[in-house]
C-alpha cells in the first residue's frame, strides 16, 4: 500500500489556507541554515510537492530504495493541478515540489510574484499528440476539433507541435509562447482549451489531442506507442525538476535529494519503468 498523502485541489487550498506561513515555522533545536538564513532541521521529513505520475512514482523510488542510506526522510505529497505545488512551496506548507519545467516555472513566478527556483533536472516527458479515433497524423482533416493545454507555456508547446508536424502554421518567431490568435492558418481545425490535467478525458470527445507526458501515462496511454506525433527529446528545454523557495537550495536534505534523484539507480528505474516514454535527462542544474 503506498503511504503517501494525496491532497485533491480543493483540500490542499483548504490545508494553504488554514497553514499559511506558519507552516514553515522552526524549532529550537540546532539545525542547518539555509541561504536565506532559516534554520531547515534536517531531522526532520522532508515534504515534496509532486504530481502523481511520474513524479511521485519516481520519489517513491528513492523513499523506498535510496533514501534510508543517505539519512533522508522524505515525505511525498501529491497534488492534481500546476498551481498549489508552487503556492504550496512559496508559503512553506512543503519543501520542494517536483513537476514542472523552466518554461512553466518561468511564467508561474512571473505572473504570481513568487521565487520558486530549480535545483537539478531529472527527466523530460514528451509531449503528444494523441486519438482514440484516428490512427495515423495524415487522418486530422479540415472541420476535425483538437483539444490543447490552456496555461501558457504547455499550451504554446502544443501549437508548436502541431506546427512542426504540419497541421497548423503559425507566425513567425512566436516560439513557445504561441496562442490560439497566432495561428495564421488553421487548416480548418477547430481548437478546444482545456486545463492540461483534463485534457486525456476529452479525448472521446475530439478528434485527436495534444497532452502532456505524464497525464498520459496516468491515462494508460504510451507515448512511444499511442502517439500520433511526439517531442523530440534532443535540445528539449522542457526537462522536469525538482525546485524549491529560493534560498533554501543549501538545505542539506535538498542536496541529499537532489544527488539521488540524479543517481544511477534513479535513471535505471526511469528506463525500465517508462521504456522510452519519459527520459532521464542527468547534466547540470537547471538555471534560474
Amino acid at each position: 500500500m503506498r503511504k503517501n498523502i494525496k491532497i485533491t485541489a480543493a483540500a490542499a487550498s483548504v490545508a494553504a489556507l488554514a497553514l499559511g506561513l506558519s507552516a514553515c515555522g522552526t524549532d529550537s533545536d540546532p539545525a542547518s541554515k539555509s541561504e536565506s538564513g532559516a534554520k531547515a532541521d534536517t531531522s526532520k521529513a522532508l515534504v515534496v510537492a509532486a504530481s502523481p505520475t511520474p513524479h511521485a512514482d519516481i520519489l517513491n523510488f528513492v523513499k523506498k530504495n535510496l533514501a534510508e542510506k543517505e539519512g533522508l526522510k522524505l515525505e511525498v505529497k501529491e497534488f492534481t493541478d500546476y498551481v498549489l505545488p508552487n503556492t504550496a512551496t512559496q508559503s512553506g506548507q512543503v519543501d520542494a515540489n517536483f513537476f514542472q519545467h523552466k518554461p512553466y516555472l518561468d511564467d508561474f513566478n512571473a505572473k504570481n510574484k513568487t521565487t520558486i527556483v530549480p535545483v537539478v533536472n531529472v527527466h523530460l516527458e514528451p509531449l503528444g499528440l494523441y486519438s482514440k479515433k484516428l490512427k495515423d497524423i495524415k487522418d486530422i482533416k479540415a472541420g476535425q476539433t483538437v483539444a490543447v493545454p490552456n496555461d501558457t507555456t504547455n499550451g504554446g508547446r502544443a501549437l508548436q507541435l502541431l506546427a512542426e508536424n504540419g497541421l497548423i502554421i503559425l507566425k513567425d518567431g512566436v516560439g513557445t509562447s504561441a496562442k490560439l490568435s497566432d495561428i495564421t492558418d488553421k487548416k480548418g481545425l477547430e481548437f478546444k482549451e482545456l486545463e492540461a490535467a483534463t485534457v486525456p478525458r476529452a479525448l472521446n470527445d475530439v478528434d485527436a489531442a495534444v497532452i502532456n507526458g505524464n497525464y498520459a501515462l496516468e491515462a494508460k496511454l504510451s507515448p512511444a506507442k499511442d502517439s500520433l506525433a511526439l517531442e523530440k527529446a534532443e535540445g528539449n528545454p522542457y526537462a522536469n525538476f525538482l525546485a524549491v523557495k529560493e534560498g533554501n537550495e543549501k538545505d542539506p536534505r535538498v542536496e541529499k535529494l537532489a544527488k539521488l534523484l540524479n543517481s544511477d539507480e534513479v535513471k535505471k528505474f526511469i528506463d525500465d519503468t517508462y521504456q522510452g516514454s519519459i527520459v532521464a535527462s542527468f547534466g547540470a542544474p537547471a538555471k534560474s
